[in-house]
């Protein structure tokens, strides 16, 4: 285990049901197994400013339905798949003030004096939700990116939008179609994410720590695992 180099930060976004919390468990076994110490964040509930008033907003005022949407149990989700100015508006004051709490939040995670800090959803899942096609929105994008901690690994597990809505039911088809070429336009604004494409599981398992071990210029987790097993 080595903690001569900074902290590293991996954050891992993509639509609903594209696998995040299925890769990142993956990671950090093969991880702990590898001898880093990990700290885990999920961006709503760490880092997302004033969670219960935004949340209590949409349900008051869109009829948004509690709970996580699951197979055979389909929730209906009004938030951010409704689209008013004044609500586009809202959302890049709300995410800029986001984006400056990630910046503690991150700062306090590296301090914690683990060696590997990972984020469910970042920053990037909710600039994917503004309208990109904008210029200014583009803009404000960029200065965004350019104040928020820069991850080691960005992932973006991109799914197909019907296999991810079965296995979460939250938002309409046509909706997770418009987000998932917004994460792609996103990903070529900002630039420096690491897209795994929709795969099998155990082929998309190893494409993440295939990544990790290219981008985070440690040992491979497989190699570090065995070290510290033999040194056992």
């Amino acid at each position: 285990m080595t903690n001569a180099r900074k902290t590293l930060l991996i954050s891992f976004s993509g639509l609903d049901g594209s696998g995040k919390s299925t890769q990142i468990s993956n990671l950090v076994r093969a991880l702990h197994d590898s001898g880093y110490r990990t700290k885990q964040l999920a961006f709503w509930d760490n880092v997302v400013v004033a969670t219960r008033y935004r949340e209590g907003f949409v349900h008051k005022a869109y009829k948004s339905q509690r709970g996580i949407g699951a197979p055979g149990k389909p929730v209906e989700r009004r938030d951010k798949n409704v689209r008013r100015w004044y609500l586009t508006l809202a959302r890049h004051l709300l995410y800029f003030v986001d984006a400056v709490n990630l910046r503690f939040v991150v700062g306090s995670a590296r301090r914690s004096g683990a060696s590997v800090v990972i984020l469910d959803r970042y920053i990037y899942d909710e600039l994917a939700n503004l309208p990109l096609s904008s210029p200014l929105t583009r803009a404000y994008v960029r200065f965004v990116n350019w104040m928020v901690p820069r991850p080691d690994v960005a992932y973006l597990l991109d799914a197909d939008p019907e296999a991810a809505r079965a296995r979460k039911p939250e938002y309409p088809v046509d909706f997770m179609r418009e987000c998932r070429g917004a994460y792609k336009n996103l990903a070529s604004i900002v630039g420096g994410i690491t897209i795994i494409p929709p795969l099998e599981l155990e082929a998309a398992k190893a494409a993440v720590l295939l990544a990790f071990e290219e981008k985070a210029v440690l040992r491979p987790v497989a190699q570090q695992g065995a070290e510290v097993r033999s040194a056992a």
